[in-house]
């Protein structure tokens, strides 16, 4: 019996007793729906916004607009920024901040398509990181961003 990504990351938010809060922006909500398609998702999702646009970033996930206007919006600083503040916003015990280039256009020489920059904060405790990924195509980066996500916060919930 082999479970899935999103069925293990549903089971341990359940056995620890732990709500989901999610800020998507190059994901566009796909992390949210690969948690609702398991079964007993209403036990942790707590809410989930797509924060596409900066002003969105700013209203529903807390993002401060300097840190946009120092940063931008693909920036550790960005996804930190939506992790924390959604978490705030909804009394989650776990949130993650997800801002990127999925492509094919909006990359450049320092931030090329693939850069994804995540933002957790779990139990008052924030960490990001930006990781590259190759780009093989739009969808393809944002489905790796959405199981990179599911193993960090898997990962950290066995510690």
């Amino acid at each position: 019996d082999v479970s899935s990504l999103e069925e293990v990351l549903v089971k341990q938010l359940i056995q620890h007793n732990k709500s989901i809060a999610l800020a998507e922006s190059c994901t566009g909500g796909k992390m949210a729906a690969a948690i609702v398609d398991v079964a007993d998702a209403s036990k942790v999702l707590n809410a989930s916004f797509v924060t596409y646009a900066n002003e969105a970033k700013i209203k529903y996930a807390g993002v401060l607009p300097e840190t946009l206007e120092k940063y931008g919006a693909v920036s550790e600083e960005t996804a930190g920024e939506m992790a924390k503040g959604t978490a705030k916003a909804n009394g989650a015990q776990v949130a993650v901040g997800i801002s990127g280039i999925a492509g094919p256009t909006g990359g450049t020489k320092e931030k090329p398509v693939g850069t994804v920059c995540f933002g957790y904060f779990m139990e008052g405790r924030l960490w990001t990181e930006t990781v590259v990924f190759p780009d093989r195509g739009r969808n393809i980066v944002r489905d790796m961003s959405v199981e990179h996500v599911m193993d960090v916060l898997i990962n950290e919930l066995k510690k």
